[in-house]
C-alpha cells in the first residue's frame, strides 16, 4: 500500500511555502507538524460562529459543550479508549505537573519513580519534582552506542518500593522506540503504575491504551498535524481515585474535574479536524472500515510502513556523508523500534551553524537538545551544542530527503 502524496501534499496550505526561492522543506516535525487546511478551517468557523464558554443555554454555548466533546471522542477513536478517559489542558508538559502533583499526595517517604536519560525533560521534571515530598527518584540507563533504553538496567531500578515508571513511547531526539509493553509488564511485576510519553510517537503509528495496559499516557495533537493542546489519557479507575488540584465549582466528574479552567476550544475544534484527516486516509485504502477507529489504525499502519522506507532512504544517505556522526538505530532491520526522526553531528562544524546553513537552502531542522538534555549529557554532547535534527513524517518525500543529502555533502566539502 502506498500513499496518496499529491493529495496528502495537497491537504497542507504551509507546504507550498518558498525560502531564498527554493520549496520549503519541513524536517522539523518533532517540534511540531503542519496542519491540513480542514484544521485551520475548524479553528475559524468555531471563532465565527460559535465561540462562547460552556454551561449557557444559548446557541453557542450549547454548540461549544458539543464541540468539546467530539474532541474527547475524537482523542478517545485516536488512542482506542472511551471519551471520559481522555482530558485536555494547554500542554503535554502542563497536564504530567497536573498528575505529578496529584500522585505526590498518595507517595510516601521513600517511595520509589523510575525515569529514564533518554526521555524529553517533560517525563522527567514532573517526577524529580516528587523529590521535594520525599520520593526517591531512580534513572535507567541508555545503550550510548545506539541510544537504545537499557532494560536489564530498567529491571535492576524496580522494587518493591516502586510505585511509578515513566517512559517515553519514542525518542523525540533520537527517534527510538521503546517496548512500552514490556515496560507496562516489567512495572506490573512489582506493582507499580506506568505513564508514557507518546508527544514523539503520535505521527508514527498507531497508539492502542488498552493494548498496552499503561495507566497514564500523554500526547501533543500539534505533534500529529492539529493545534497546540495537550491530551492527558487515564485509566477510568485511576482518574477517578486520584485526587486533581482543581476549582471548587469545577465538576467531580471524569474528565473534567482533570481540566482545569476554560479550556482553548477553538484548539480542540481543530484537533477534531486532525483526527477526521487521519481517518480519512484510512478510509482511501479500507473504505469498508467500520468506524472512524479503524480507519485510524488502518492510516497510522500505512504511515508507519511508508516512514520506514523514508528512513531507510534518509539513514542509507547519511551513513555515507564524510565526517559525519549518526545517533541512534541505524540497523535497516531494526526499523520497527524507530521512527524517521534522526540526530547527527557533522564534525568541524556546530549544530547551530549546520541548520543555518540549511535553513539558507530552505531545509528546516533543528539543533540542540530538544528538552531531551539527559540524553544529550549523557552522549557527552550537551556542552558542545547538542546535535543537528531531522524529523520527517508522511508528508515529506524521498525527493525532499536527495536534496538535504546533496546540501549536507556540499557543507561537508566546505572544510
Amino acid at each position: 500500500m502506498s500513499l496518496d502524496l499529491a493529495w496528502i501534499r495537497s491537504q497542507f496550505p504551509a507546504l507550498a511555502q518558498t525560502i531564498n526561492d527554493r520549496p520549503a522543506i519541513f524536517f522539523d516535525g518533532p517540534g511540531g507538524t503542519q496542519v491540513p487546511g480542514r484544521v485551520i478551517d475548524a479553528i475559524g468557523d468555531y471563532l465565527k460562529s460559535s465561540n462562547a464558554n460552556e454551561g449557557g443555554v444559548f446557541a453557542t454555548s450549547q454548540r461549544t459543550e458539543a464541540i468539546v466533546w467530539a474532541a474527547h471522542e475524537a482523542m478517545a477513536d485516536f488512542l482506542g479508549c472511551d471519551a471520559d478517559e481522555v482530558a485536555f489542558g494547554a500542554n503535554m508538559t502542563t497536564l504530567t505537573f497536573a498528575l505529578s502533583r496529584s500522585l505526590g499526595r498518595e507517595l510516601q517517604a521513600g517511595d520509589e519513580i523510575v525515569i529514564t536519560r533518554l526521555d524529553h525533560n517533560a517525563n522527567i521534571a514532573p517526577w524529580k519534582a516528587l523529590e521535594e515530598r520525599g520520593a526517591v527518584v531512580r534513572y535507567v540507563d541508555i545503550h550510548v552506542e545506539d541510544c537504545t533504553l537499557n532494560m536489564e538496567d530498567l529491571e535492576r531500578q524496580l522494587s518493591d518500593r516502586t510505585r511509578l515508571v515513566a517512559v517515553g513511547y519514542a525518542s523525540n531526539a533520537v527517534g527510538t522506540v521503546n517496548d512500552i509493553a514490556k515496560v507496562v509488564e516489567l512495572a506490573r511485576a512489582v506493582g507499580a503504575l506506568t505513564f508514557v510519553d507518546a508527544v514523539h510517537y503520535g505521527p508514527h503509528g498507531p497508539i492502542d491504551v488498552k493494548k498496552l495496559d499503561c495507566d497514564f499516557l500523554a500526547c501533543s495533537p500539534y505533534k500529529f498535524f492539529g493545534p497546540h493542546a495537550g491530551v492527558l489519557y487515564g485509566k477510568r479507575e485511576r482518574m477517578s481515585q486520584l485526587r486533581p488540584y482543581k476549582l471548587r465549582p469545577s465538576p467531580d466528574e471524569l474528565p473534567f474535574r482533570w481540566e482545569t479552567g476554560t479550556q482553548n476550544h477553538e484548539a480542540m475544534a481543530g484537533v477534531t479536524a486532525a483526527i477526521d484527516y487521519l481517518a480519512e486516509i484510512g478510509y482511501r485504502f479500507a473504505p469498508g472500515s467500520s468506524n472512524r477507529r479503524a480507519a485510524i489504525v488502518t492510516a497510522m499502519e500505512v504511515i508507519r510502513q511508508y516512514e520506514k522506507e523514508l528512513s531507510r532512504v534518509l539513514i542509507t544517505g547519511l551513513l555515507q556523508i564524510p565526517n559525519l556522526k549518526l545517533y541512534g538505530i541505524s540497523d535497516s532491520s531494526r526499523f520497527d523500534w524507530r521512527t524517521p526522526t534522526v540526530a547527527l553531528r557533522l564534525a568541524g562544524y556546530a549544530p547551530s551553524e549546520v541548520t543555518k546553513q540549511l535553513s539558507d537552502r530552505g531545509i528546516f531542522a533543528w539543533h540542540g537538545n530538544y528538552y531531551a538534555i539527559d540524553l544529550t549529557e549523557r552522549l557527552g554532547l550537551e556542552s558542545s551544542g547538542g546535535m543537528v535534527r531531522m524529523g520527517l513524517v508522511h508528508y515529506n518525500t524521498v525527493e525532499e530527503i536527495q536534496q538535504m543529502l546533496a546540501a549536507l555533502n556540499e557543507i561537508a566539502r566546505q572544510r
